[in-house]
């Protein structure tokens, strides 16, 4: 049982769907994606409990905390339930509006946009980026 209750960060990675692979979970540490501390961490760390990990992955970064071990892969549902996402909302925020902004196309053929096109298009993205209150 000794064996069972050490566990590797890049196996608890790829456990909790962080990554989809163990691989390129393996890579992410190499690559000093994955810090505790503000420290690189190798892939051969051990994961605890109560530990906070800060994972980049892209441009997205995420701070979690281990509530629970969790050993193999499962299903999406179980695995969001042994971590939990406590990355600030500002940077939660940021990355949402760079990926989930309207691409704005016209038809082709249609010619150069007037000015009415322009203000309602300029009225799009002002609404989409506004503070909510």
């Amino acid at each position: 049982m000794a064996e069972q209750e050490k566990l590797r960060i890049d196996k608890y990675l790829w456990a909790i769907r962080l990554f989809k692979t163990r691989s390129l979970a393996t890579e992410a540490c190499k690559a000093g994606r994955i810090k505790f501390n503000g420290q690189n961490l190798k892939a051969s760390a051990v994961v605890k409990p109560g530990d906070v990990y800060q994972v980049s992955k892209g441009i997205e970064k995420k701070v979690i905390e281990v509530v629970e071990l969790l050993y193999n892969r499962v299903e999406a549902k179980i695995a969001v339930t042994k971590y939990k996402d406590i990355t600030p909302e500002e940077e939660t925020y940021g990355f949402k509006s760079m990926f989930h902004a309207p691409t704005l196309k016209r038809d082709r053929g249609t010619g150069r946009p007037t000015k009415k096109d322009r203000r309602e298009t300029d009225a799009l993205t002002d609404d989409l980026f506004k503070e909510e209150e």
